[in-house]
């Protein structure tokens, strides 16, 4: 009986040891890949140091990794315990790429026609499209209450611990009231949105309907579906996260996110073969995939020879948005996903656009109307997040049916909207008050979105 009994244990163990050994070999490449891309964003891109990435952005089991800048080819190289070798390279004006799937040279060797910057200063220029803003305080404001409620985002007074926030902005009838960065941080540091680049995809889209007459409503035109059921998905359904697609999405291990971002050449390629988990239509399942494909769709419909300088020359630029990037894959397709580096500021200016029906600068970008259907609930319920309902890429506050009880943030007006993402980054719209506030963090904790947001609400009279 003990031979058995110590048989039986050693094949338990082995059996732990082999099974930790597989997840090793699929967890490895996508937490040095993480490392890599991060990394060559935040320093060839937002302009920080490594040794200051190194400290402040990876915690267990990232901190395992180790990385080498090579300044010279603007590239960065990671591996974990000297395995999963990852490298990502720099590419001015597309930002920094995952090698996936692809040699170095080959990516290097794409070409892609860029948007030139426009030829002004904004130091120059009023806010918002410039940089300039008004110092003359605003009548309606308490100004001690806001003071109060940024601070809070930045510091946890109770338990005396940093939240991890890196900029705060709050604009008020289109002015800027409140502006907070954490040390290293300033209003010329890019930051990543992660799923806030949904909504960005949501406004390329919005501009092919305004000026091609897109019909969000027709089927998406991917290849690979018009053999079985997937072919009846639309583009509306893959808005509003409706498509019925399989997406496992878990970020702290193997699954269809994290093997999509970091083990991927073609992203929108790999969620466009997932299985349908349910009818197009009838069910909400919140999938990074869709908003991939939806870019690959856009690349299709443009063109390689415009479709890079597309959101910059018809969303970014006129919206006054100039330190703005939103990264491809190694296949060449923006990642609208989770790859879109931005100023605060610029990240106010993209939460203005909407709160101004799609107009920045005297000129209309979005159609009209479409801000008003983009935070309409889509009318399939979202049981997976609890409360409230998701619109077209975008977060709405009114639940079902209107109710206050399904409000996403309880304590704000049933007019607000919200994109947001991984790790405490969004924008919050409230047009019956005249607010946009940003938050951009690295998570410590909690801070909880709805509250931050209606503390800050609280202080305007």
């Amino acid at each position: 009986m003990k031979k058995i009994l110590r048989l039986l244990l050693h094949l338990v163990l082995w059996g732990l040891l082999s099974a930790f050994g597989v997840y090793c070999w699929l967890f490895f490449p996508i937490i040095s890949g993480y490392v890599a891309k991060k990394t060559c964003s935040e320093v060839f891109l937002a302009g920080r140091t490594p040794g200051d990435i190194r400290t402040r952005e990876f915690s267990f089991p990232f901190s395992l990794v180790r990385f080498r800048v090579d300044s010279a080819d603007s590239s960065v190289s990671a591996s974990i315990l000297g395995l999963a070798r990852r490298k990502a390279i720099y590419r001015k004006g597309l930002g920094a790429t995952l090698v996936s799937g692809v040699s170095e040279a080959e990516l290097r060797s794409q070409r892609a026609g860029l948007a030139r910057l426009p030829g002004y200063s904004q130091d120059t220029i009023d806010w918002p499209m410039g940089d300039r803003v008004a110092d003359t305080p605003v009548a309606e404001v308490d100004l001690a209450r806001l003071d109060s409620a940024v601070a809070s985002a930045f510091a946890d007074t109770v338990h005396h611990t940093d939240r991890g926030t890196r900029a705060v902005i709050v604009v008020y009838h289109g002015q800027i009231v409140a502006e907070r960065y954490a040390p290293g941080f300033t209003a010329r540091t890019p930051l990543l949105g992660w799923s806030m680049a949904k909504s960005i995809t949501n406004a390329m889209i919005g501009v092919l309907v305004r000026q091609q007459g897109l019909d969000i409503r027709s089927p998406a035109p991917v290849a690979a579906w018009q053999a079985d059921p997937r072919k009846a998905i639309t583009w509306q359904q893959l808005m509003q996260m409706t498509s019925g697609l399989r997406f496992h999405w878990f970020p702290a291990g193997p699954s269809d996110l994290t093997n999509m971002l970091f083990k991927e050449k073609d992203m929108a390629g790999f969620a466009a073969g997932l299985p349908l988990q349910a009818p197009p239509g009838s069910r909400f399942l919140y999938s990074d995939g869709n908003a991939n494909i939806l870019c690959r769709l856009i690349r299709d419909r443009l063109g390689d020879s415009a479709y890079y300088r597309f959101p910059y020359e018809e969303i970014f630029y006129p919206a006054g948005m100039l330190h703005t990037t939103l990264e491809p894959d190694a296949a060449g397709n923006f990642v609208g996903c989770s790859y879109c580096y931005a100023t605060a500021r610029d990240w106010a200016r993209f939460g203005l656009l909407y709160l101004n029906d799609g107009v920045a600068g005297g000129r209309r970008i979005l159609p009209e109307g479409w801000v008003k259907w983009t935070v309409s609930p889509s009318g399939v319920h979202n049981n997976e997040d609890g409360n409230g309902e998701y619109g077209a890429l975008w977060w709405v506050n009114a639940g079902r049916e209107g109710h206050s009880d399904w409000r996403r943030f309880h304590r704000l007006p049933l007019d607000a909207y919200s994109c947001q993402g991984f790790d405490g980054q969004y924008i919050i719209v409230v047009p019956s008050k005249k607010l946009v506030v940003v938050r951009l963090s690295l998570e410590k904790g909690y801070l909880d979105p709805g509250n931050f947001a209606a503390d800050v609400a609280a202080a305007l009279k």
